[in-house]
């Protein structure tokens, strides 16, 4: 094992150690993803029509993709509070990598998100909820959801470190997260929406990923116009991986230049 995989781990056990000191972490994880598959799912299946199938189905992509997006409010405030409390001075005045610090807490709090994934993919299969493609187009489905999830950690990494502030980190992430989530079809078909308010959904990253997984899920779907609805799986993944690419190296650095004290 090479040095930045066994630094990276033991970074990745302390991590989960101390959420299972504090389970009630978990509960933004998890708590309120299975409420919105409840709330959503009774609440808008009752007046929402989807052709070729039932508005339940049609749900669990767009909830799963946006409990991924979280991720970013998450981690961001993880950075901010080991910033706080001293913890990341004493990693930076230690022999470790300083890919290591940023890549293990991206890979726990992805850990969380596994968690919860799990725990809404059982609420909803008791809703209703069920797939229709073969178990590798199901397992690609949520592999890039954890792809999307990944990418939101290393964008909050980097906010964490860029604004130091949970009451600023918390607004920002909340202006990212909302627009992203409702200009999207996370929640309801686009066909209804005016022509202006349609594009710009479906150009919306997270349209490209849900649709990919509805897709990839055999759940029902809306087709648009736009090139990422027409390919949603190849262009989720371009998008996701660029963004993945930048924020990440965004990040290293940040992370680098701080440790070196500029």
């Amino acid at each position: 094992m090479t040095t930045l995989t066994v630094e990276t781990s033991a970074l990745v056990g302390r991590h989960l150690r101390h959420l299972g000191r504090v389970p009630m972490r978990l509960l933004g994880v998890t708590v309120m993803p299975v409420a919105y598959v409840v709330i959503f799912g009774y609440l808008f299946g009752s007046v929402i029509e989807v052709p070729e199938g039932g508005y339940r189905e049609f749900l669990m992509a767009g909830i799963f993709a946006q409990m991924m997006l979280t991720n970013l409010q998450h981690t961001a405030l993880g950075v901010v509070d080991d910033l706080g409390n001293g913890i990341d001075d004493r990693f930076r005045s230690l022999p470790i990598a300083g890919l290591a610090v940023p890549l293990a807490r991206t890979l726990a709090d992805l850990t969380r998100v596994v968690i919860a994934c799990g725990a809404m993919a059982l609420v909803g299969f008791a809703m209703g909820w069920r797939t229709h493609s073969g178990p590798v187009q199901v397992l690609a489905g949520f592999g890039l959801l954890l792809l999307l999830g990944f990418t939101a950690s290393w964008i909050g990494v980097l906010l964490g470190l860029r604004l130091r502030s949970a009451e600023t980190v918390s607004a920002v992430a909340f202006l990212v997260i909302m627009p992203m989530t409702f200009l999207s079809n996370a929640f309801i078909p686009l066909r209804g929406l005016p022509d202006w308010l349609r594009v710009l959904c479906e150009w919306n990253p997270l349209s490209a990923v849900v649709a990919a997984c509805r897709e990839l899920f055999g759940n029902p779907g809306t087709t648009g116009d736009a090139l990422p609805m027409r390919h949603p799986v190849a262009a989720s993944l371009l998008l996701t991986i660029a963004l993945l690419l930048i924020s990440a190296t965004l990040a290293t650095h940040t992370y680098r230049a701080a440790a070196r004290g500029r």
